[in-house]
Parts: structure tokens; C-alpha cells; sequence
């Protein structure tokens, strides 16, 4: 089974899949991560972010893998907490809005989710990376709550900055950050994470029966 949770960033999604992929058993897959570490590895290597083409073939060569327990690697390193910098934050749009790399990390995608039971999280993954998973939920949440929660995870940061740069980035990916027309809406503003993955596993539930 495919569980495809989508939503922007901030709406809970990544901390909601991982809470509800060790409820059900299931294998979680952060896809965003993936667009995450090829921008941590450009950077590194000096590949120009403009370059969709040079971004794609550096991706191809270096593809992104996941841990047993969760972590992110990419060119033989663990890059799960240096892909959370604020520096990343700001430009991974520029990398995931090239056709090419996100044709790329499409297929990486499809093929790490068909591995078993999983739970997806991303901004397409009901309507284009899995259009047939068997559950799909598309978090939102109000821009405020979105940004508190967003400076929990970056010190330093302050949450107007941060929610400046949410708008930023929700301007350049509302294109790729669609709802499936089958996709439950979840708004996410007043509920805890154990409200929500009770919600997301019910659902799981009912599909199964």
C-alpha cells in the first residue's frame, strides 16, 4: 500500500508521514529530502543551480538513498541534518523547479515506493508521483502556524524571516503543489500530531476494509 501525504512546507507532513509510517510499519520516503540533498551536493560541488541539465546528470550520478533508520545519504555522506540549513531552505526551489530533475528524482521516487508498504510525503505525490496510492491527504495550515512551526526546526531564524521566505517559496511551487482530485484535505492549524495521524491511519483503516 501507498500512503502519498502532500502539503507546503510547514503543514506538518514530513513529522506526520514519520509518526504514522512507525504506527502502521510501514517504510517513510521524505521525497522532499531528496530534492534537499542533490541542492546540498550542488552546492558543495559548485554545479549552478540554473543548470537544471548539470543538476540532473548530477543526480543520476550520485542518486539519493535512505537509511534503515531514516537518514539521508547522498554521495557517500549522511546529510540528514545539513539538508535542514537555512541556506538549503532558500535554495532547493530553484533546484526542484528544472523539468529534468524532477523528472529524475519522479522515477527515484516510483521506484524507492514500490517497495512494499510505504508512506510518501511530498507536494505531488497523489497527483503525479503515485496517482494510484490508496491513500492520499493534503495538509495545509495557516501561514502563521506553518511558520512557528518551521522556527522550532531552524535556530536562529527568526519567524517573520522564515515566513517571508515561505511565500517566496510557495509562489515558486504552487505549479508542482497540487491536490489529487481524490486527495482528502487536512487542515492541520488546530490539531496536534497525534490528532492528525489518528485522522491519516483511520483512513488507512477504512481502505483496507
Amino acid at each position: 500500500m501507498i500512503v502519498a501525504i502532500d502539503g507546503p512546507a510547514g503543514s506538518g507532513k514530513s513529522t506526520v508521514a514519520r509518526a504514522l509510517a512507525e504506527r502502521l510499519g510501514f517504510r517513510y520516503l521524505d521525497t522532499g529530502a531528496m530534492y534537499r540533498a542533490l541542492t546540498w551536493l550542488a552546492l558543495r560541488d559548485g554545479v549552478a543551480l540554473e543548470d537544471g541539465d548539470a543538476l540532473a546528470e548530477l543526480g543520476r550520478e550520485q542518486p539519493v538513498s535512505f537509511g534503515d533508520d531514516g537518514h539521508v545519504e547522498i554521495a557517500g555522506e549522511d546529510v540528514s541534518s545539513a539538508i535542514r540549513e537555512v541556506e538549503i531552505d532558500r535554495s532547493v526551489p530553484v533546484v526542484a523547479r528544472h523539468p529534468a530533475v524532477r523528472e529524475l528524482m519522479r522515477e527515484r521516487q516510483r521506484a524507492l515506493g514500490s517497495e512494499g508498504d510505504v508512506v510518501i510525503e511530498g507536494r505531488d505525490i497523489g497527483s503525479v508521483v503515485a496517482p494510484g496510492a490508496e491513500v492520499k491527504v493534503f495538509l495545509v495550515a495557516e501561514p502563521a502556524e506553518r511558520a512557528r512551526r518551521r522556527s522550532g526546526e531552524r535556530p536562529g531564524a527568526t519567524e517573520e524571516s522564515l515566513a517571508a521566505d515561505m511565500r517566496t517559496r510557495d509562489a515558486r511551487d504552487a505549479v508542482n503543489t497540487q491536490p489529487a482530485e481524490d486527495a482528502v484535505l487536512l487542515d492541520t492549524t488546530e490539531l496536534d500530531i497525534d490528532e492528525v495521524v489518528d485522522r491519516v491511519a483511520e483512513l488507512v483503516r477504512e481502505r483496507v476494509a
